[in-house]
């Protein structure tokens, strides 16, 4: 695939077909994303992939604590700010809205709202789930190289005529996460990813979520 229709073509995507992925898919996505870059080379990256029973025991441990309220809080990972500026703000409700439009979660149904957002912890149904970590000293940019292995998994995803859904909601949950994958104490999760094929006879993936315009965070000096 050319990799500007895969990076036209890359979103979300918010319910999969049960229809396994071979494992020597997924190993020659990971290989070549092997070539994202990294300061300095330090490739800070580790990859967790689960799939069948080991998957499913995340998911029931994790939906588990969700009904216990025994999550923990994005803030207590350093993840997300504890507040938002408004450009921010705005952006976050403006896709969650149009997502709970879809698929018919009215406005201040938190029952429903709680209802669709476990559904990150069934993977959306996707066959297979990664976790992307990095050793937890490593700093602000090697967060960043982490981020640039997560696209290159994603669009080379596309290749293949799979797709993803990059989910930070498995941060206040992810306990389990490093219980049943073995993911060592020194280690810090940057993101989950669901990978499968997409269902397209559902409405959830039928979003497309808004992009800023260009002149607005474009700042271009010293051209003509």
């Amino acid at each position: 695939m050319n990799v500007l229709d895969a990076i036209a073509s890359r979103k979300s995507i918010r319910a999969f077909r049960p229809d396994p992925v071979p494992k020597d898919t997924i190993e020659k996505i990971l290989q070549v994303s092997q070539r994202a870059p990294s300061g300095t080379n330090t490739q800070p990256w580790h990859v967790y992939v689960c799939a069948g029973a080991v998957k499913q025991a995340i998911t029931d441990d994790v939906l588990a604590l969700v009904r216990s309220g025994g999550g923990e809080k994005y803030e207590d990972y350093d993840y997300y700010p504890p507040e938002w500026k408004p450009v921010h703000r705005d952006r976050r409700r403006g896709v969650g809205w149009s997502l709970y439009g879809l698929v018919g979660v009215p406005k201040g149904d938190r029952v429903a709202s709680a209802r669709q957002a476990a559904r990150n912890f069934l993977f959306f149904d996707a066959p297979v789930g990664l976790f992307v970590t990095v050793d937890s000293y490593l700093g602000r940019g090697n967060w960043a190289d982490a981020g640039m292995y997560l696209q290159t998994i994603m669009l080379a995803a596309r290749e293949f005529g799979l797709d993803t859904c990059p989910q930070a909601a498995w941060i206040p949950y992810q306990k389990p996460v490093f219980k049943h994958l073995g993911i060592p104490a020194d280690q810090a999760l940057v993101s989950g990813l669901a990978l499968g094929f997409a269902d397209h006879s559902k409405i959830e993936n039928t979003l497309v979520s808004e992009r800023e315009a260009l002149a607005n965070v474009a700042h271009f000096h010293g051209f003509d």
